[in-house]
């Protein structure tokens, strides 16, 4: 019979995943739920993802070994022992170790949930009228963000183009003044998870 321990040994790898994947995940939690500006608060967890999937890979591999292990403690006794429940069978332990690791996985598979960048039919040189907006954005956890803000932008009528730098935390947006302004772009971007500011416009 596997003892308790041995049964509840994945549980940190869990939560090191989830943790590990907050950064990116969030943004989409935020636009699906409307909450607006929670991403921000798990940035600061991206320089400790390597780390965080590191820790859920040698808990699992420590889960699955005790559970593979022939030298599993067992309990003796004259009664007959019970069979293990789900809970403590190997079918549970992957499902879980699966999830864990489509939690993980998220910032490599998130750009098919975010639509393609417009792009505007006219040439911008042969624009006139364009003007531009930097602003400096805050909540991305991962290089996929930059689609979700760019992709989210271009669908704003009068966007001709949107520019983000992950490394640079910036979005850059060329668009119709006649059309939409540099405050709507800020809202939209806030509207879906991250914190916009407003630090040029020309």
């Amino acid at each position: 019979m596997i003892s308790a321990n041995v049964n509840k040994s994945w549980v940190p790898g869990v939560i090191a995943a989830f943790a590990a994947s907050l950064c990116c995940i969030t943004p989409v939690i935020a636009f699906l739920g409307g909450i607006s500006s929670i991403a921000s608060s798990f940035a600061w967890i991206e320089p400790a993802r390597p780390y965080l999937i590191g820790l859920t890979v040698v808990v699992f591999a420590f889960a699955w070994y005790q559970q593979l292990s022939k030298k599993a403690k067992t309990v003796e006794c004259d009664c007959e022992a019970k069979p293990a429940s789900f809970w403590q069978s190997k079918k549970f332990l992957l499902i879980v170790t699966i999830l864990s690791a489509v939690l993980i996985a998220f910032p490599y598979y998130s750009s098919f949930l975010y639509g393609s960048p417009k792009q505007s039919a006219v040439p911008l040189s042969q624009q006139s009228n364009i003007q531009w907006a930097k602003f400096t954005v805050k909540g991305m956890g991962c290089a996929d963000c930059t689609r979700h803000i760019d992709g989210e932008l271009s669908k704003i009528p009068g966007v001709m183009k949107a520019t983000t730098s992950f490394e640079k935390a910036t979005t850059t947006v060329g668009y119709d003044p006649k059309k939409t302004s540099a405050d709507s772009l800020k809202k939209k971007i806030d509207q879906i998870g991250y914190r916009a500011t407003i630090t040029q416009t020309k």
